[in-house]
């Protein structure tokens, strides 16, 4: 993989293509409260082409986390579909939802997620061993070293900056080689000048290897850095 010098490089999402990635289609979430139905997300419709970058803008308690969870088939909406790579997802048990996942997607959360009892090599190669990739601690070992962690590969999370952690979360999504990147607020526990750097670490993989980013963010600076975004107030796609 190639050495890149992260603080050089502008962020600038890769060139979408016109295949289309994602698919939403009429998505709603309802949930029963003691003060009656509260619908979370409502009548959501769009679709991502292949490379693009999206952001999903809003403020605390508009959605955007929930209509990410659905899009993952992470969560099960009330009405509607959502179709990765032409597949539906609901049409899918759990089994073939997590299969898919496994085959196509990757995640960076903004809680970073890691397992305190692995190392970074061994919390990148995870997805690799769960996948049966013969390969797997080869390519973890290269994906750190591009993130700049190559002399912390034997290192535990708590050993770790924020920063860090979090470079290992991202060498964890893309190690696989996803299609579809979803990032849940990816730089929210970190400092400007670390999250800056996270960013920037985000688009040059997504540059460098046509991944798909979906972006949930409250950060219009970073939204602004996207193809296009999607803004959702109390669960409503108001523009893109």
């Amino acid at each position: 993989m190639p050495d890149s010098t992260l603080t050089n490089l502008p962020a600038q999402p890769a060139t979408k293509s016109t295949t289309l990635i994602i698919d939403v289609q009429q998505l709603t979430k309802r949930v029963t409260t003691s003060d009656g139905v509260l619908v979370i997300v409502n009548n959501a419709h769009f679709s991502v082409s292949a490379g693009e970058a999206v952001a999903i803008v809003g403020a605390s308690g508009s959605g955007k986390s929930t209509l990410l969870g659905l899009m993952a088939g992470l969560d099960n909406p009330s009405e509607g579909k959502v179709l990765i790579n032409g597949e539906d997802l609901f049409a899918l048990s759990e089994d073939g939802r997590a299969k898919l996942r496994g085959r196509l997607v990757g995640f960076v959360f903004q809680s970073f997620q890691l397992l305190p009892s692995l190392t970074a090599l061994e919390n990148v190669m995870l997805p690799l061993e769960l996948a049966g990739v013969a390969d797997a601690e080869s390519r973890a070992q290269a994906i750190l070293q591009r993130v700049g962690l190559a002399a912390r590969v034997k290192h535990y999370p708590k050993q770790l900056s924020g920063g860090e952690q979090q470079r290992v979360a991202i060498a964890r999504a893309f190690v696989s080689e996803p299609k579809l990147l979803f990032a849940d607020e990816p730089t929210g526990n970190l400092d400007a000048k670390t999250g800056k750097a996270m960013i920037e670490l985000l688009f040059e993989l997504n540059r460098e290897r046509g991944t798909t980013l979906i972006l949930v963010t409250h950060d219009l600076g970073l939204a602004a850095r996207c193809n296009r975004r999607l803004v959702i107030d109390a669960g409503v796609i108001k523009a893109e």
